[in-house]
């Protein structure tokens, strides 16, 4: 009997390997190899809508195609539909990751419950027998009347009965239950993912099918399987969120049909997950009175600009090395920033340990968030509490400069709509008329902004 042809294949990456290796040499990570078996596919396997082989596929002039206008399908979801760009686009085919039991079947099953009542779709659980999902949507009360389900891990049962039901929108919980009689490998491993999720995306391409993708993740917190997946699919969304809080962040970390980091904030209760159209008033809800170390930021997360709430601490070191600990900031940037306030700013905190973090389980990633970070160490170091009803946001250069950030009108009114009445911000970011109520103190250096917090 010929030896089965095998391969080698990087988790994170997709590359090939003809033996094993410690480290995938195309990306750098190591001890992610799996080995895979190289068979050629069954002649039963699905087939039949991706064409015959050998068909010729016709070429043609980029510019003699017409550029049809997307159709998007609202999912009646305001938050969802953000984070998707607008709604469901046809025929695409759409990643959701997270951590078990942060929601992820639970948000699906009640969009799939509300697109029901207008268009046909189907929910495919893997993971589940049709009487625990049904269960579940007799819990959060949704209207099953018209939501078709079925319970099977093979990709060519699943294919065959969408075929015939021809739904508008197939969800798949999850991607890894699935298989493939083509391969022997077992459900879960790269190669099967790898080939179920592009039988489902040839199937959606062709069809126009919108398809929904329910990926476990790792406890590195990336999505499981081959990261080729997310290079096959036209959007991934991950789920964000501490453990105990009863909010659900919905991040878009790749959309072709829209912005990317959109983010869509979600709050679980007993009904399932409910949306929260103003997150900003949610986030400063805790926020009842001035403390030392803490002000309100203005970041931006896709289309949109959010209030959040910064809180520093900063306390003497018992250590050689004081501690520089963040969440939900970048650890490098916060010691960039330190070394700023000390060379411009004359605040030197070497023998201090420094915590900073981002109320609500938010992860801020743009520079806008300098500012108030300098701030909030500076008002813990001080142990004096900003004045009341103060927020910032601006980029702070390694020279000492205060730089502007992109939106500084929408931040504004963002602040004002919130009802804060005093903000420090970039002197190029300050409005010509300033919303009324509001103390609008511009500034150029990090010494200016020191003085500002420190005369008030």
């Amino acid at each position: 009997m010929a030896k089965a042809k095998t391969a080698y294949v990087c988790s994170d990456c997709g590359a090939e390997y003809s033996k094993w290796a410690g480290q995938c040499t195309e990306c750098g990570a190591w001890n992610v190899l799996a080995e895979v078996r190289l068979e050629k596919p069954n002649s039963g396997s699905f087939q039949g809508y991706a064409g015959k082989a050998g068909e010729a596929v016709p070429v043609l002039v980029l510019a003699a195609v017409s550029a049809a206008e997307e159709v998007r399908l609202s999912t009646h979801n305001g938050e969802l539909d953000r984070v998707l760009g607008g709604g469901l686009v046809k025929g695409s085919v759409v990643l959701i990751g997270g951590e078990p039991g942060i929601g992820k079947s639970t948000l699906l099953l009640q969009v799939l419950a509300s697109i029901a009542a207008e268009h046909s779709a189907i929910y495919v659980t893997g993971e589940e027998s049709l009487g625990q999902v049904a269960s579940r949507a007799r819990r959060l009360g949704l209207p099953t009347a018209n939501l078709a389900a079925m319970a099977d891990t093979r990709i060519e049962r699943i294919v065959q009965s969408a075929l015939q039901r021809q739904p508008e929108v197939l969800v798949i919980d999850s991607i890894q239950t699935m298989y493939t009689d083509a391969l022997t490998a077992a459900p879960g491993s790269v190669s099967q993912v790898r080939d179920c999720a592009a039988r489902l995306t040839r199937f959606a391409k062709d069809t126009g099918t919108s398809v929904f993708l329910v990926g476990h993740v790792t406890k590195e917190g990336g999505i499981a399987g081959p990261r080729v997946l997310e290079h096959m699919v036209d959007a991934v969304l991950y789920f964000e969120g501490e453990s105990g809080s009863r909010f659900r962040l919905l991040r878009a970390f790749k959309n072709r049909f829209g912005a990317v980091n959109e983010l869509g904030v979600f709050a679980m209760g007993d009904r399932g997950l409910k949306e929260v159209p103003n997150p900003s008033a949610i986030f400063l809800s805790g926020n009842a009175s001035p403390a030392a170390g803490s002000i309100i930021m203005v970041t931006r997360e896709g289309t949109r600009p959010l209030l959040v709430e910064v809180q520093a601490l900063v306390d003497q070191s018992p250590l050689a090395n004081p501690r520089r600990v963040t969440l939900g900031l970048e650890q490098n940037r916060l010691a960039m920033l330190l070394a700023v306030l000390h060379k411009h700013g004359g605040i030197a905190l070497y023998d201090q340990d420094v915590f900073v973090n981002i109320v609500g389980g938010i992860r801020v990633q743009e520079t806008a968030a300098d500012l108030p970070v300098l701030l909030a160490v500076l008002s813990s170091f001080r142990n004096r509490a900003l004045a009341e009803h103060s927020v910032a946001f601006g980029e702070v250069g390694l020279g000492g400069e205060i730089r502007p950030v992109p939106n500084g009108e929408e931040r504004l009114r963002e602040a004002s709509h919130q009802g804060l009445k005093r903000i420090i911000l970039p002197k190029a970011n300050a409005p010509k008329r300033p919303p009324a109520g509001i103390e609008v103190i511009a500034v150029e250096r990090l010494s200016e902004a020191i003085d500002a917090v420190r005369d008030a």
